[in-house]
Order: structure tokens, then sequence, then C-alpha cells
């Protein structure tokens, strides 16, 4: 018999295509922020937007890496439809938003944002790079973060905008 698999066997990379697994644990459209409980096996509520915030993509994290903050990469899939919390969805790395954040007690450590576009998605098919998205579209996913972070009494710092180059370097240093 065998065993049944869950997330924490995913690998961040599809064997297949090349592309890269991403699990959405909150999705687009979305006050409420989930996390993936390890202990327990579920996804749990971890807060609430503040009433005017919401996710503007589907946000998740890729199975099988740790980053800067010792949790797995962060995310955000541009994709033609919400999902839904607990969703693979197999994406395809455009770019990332490099990024230090302060935590409250005044810790300041990296916490980078990937940029993804799901790779099913007909809408997106052509868009291989961030410096193929619209540079007023970047500016509102970052000014999402600062101000999302802010709210919380965090501080999220953008240090540099990459295309899919550099994210990819950086998944490849994070693999387990």
């Amino acid at each position: 018999m065998q065993k049944p698999r869950g997330i924490e066997s995913l690998s961040a990379m599809r064997r297949l295509t090349g592309n890269v697994n991403a699990v959405v644990d909150t999705p687009k459209g979305s006050r409420n922020k989930y996390a993936w409980d390890e202990e327990l096996g579920l996804f749990m509520l971890k807060g609430v937007l503040a009433a005017g915030h919401v996710f503007p993509y589907d946000f998740g994290y890729i199975p099988g890496t740790t980053g800067g903050d010792g949790d797995p990469l962060d995310v955000l899939i541009i994709a033609d439809e919400p999902t839904f919390v607990g969703c693979l969805v197999e994406v395809r790395l455009i770019g990332i938003i490099e990024a230090e954040q302060t935590e409250l007690e005044g810790s300041t450590e990296r916490n980078d944002r990937l940029i993804a576009v799901a790779a099913e998605s007909p809408t997106h098919e052509n868009i291989r790079s961030i410096n193929d998205l619209d540079p007023k579209l970047v500016d509102n996913i970052e000014h999402f973060f600062v101000s999302y972070n802010e709210a919380k009494g965090k501080t999220f710092t953008p240090l540099g905008r990459y295309a899919a180059r550099k994210a990819q370097a950086v998944l490849e240093k994070s693999l387990l």
C-alpha cells in the first residue's frame, strides 16, 4: 500500500517542465492571511488585513525551500482567476522583489518576494520576465507589501527588482 503524500513531501521543481511548484496559502482578493501549520498539517488563519486591504494576487510559498527569514520562499502568483487555500499551482518564475523586513522588536532579515505566473495561464503565457509587466503594476505590488507590513507595525523595504534569472538563482540557493 502506497503511503499518502502531502504538502510536506512536495519538491520545489517540476521535473518534466522545469517549472516550479507553488502552494497557495492566501487567494487573490482575500483579507484573511492563512499559513501552513506543520505540526497540525492544516492551514490556519494567521491574521486579517486591515479594511480596504486585500491580496492583489494569489500568494503562497515554494515547498522544499528556505528563505532568508527561515520560512519557505514567498511567491506572488499572477493568474487568470483566484485559486483556493492549499491549491498547488505550477508556475514560471518571472522575477523577484528583493526586500528586507524589520520586525516589531527591531530585527531585520531578508524577505524577498518571488514573482511568478501560472504555467496554465492563457492570459499571461507570453510573460517571461518581470520587465514584461507594466511598471505601475509592479509598483502596486511593492506598495501592497509595504502597506501590508506597515499595518502590522513592521517595515518592508524593497531593495530591487530583478528578472527571472535572479529569481531562479535565489530559488536554487534556497533548496533544501
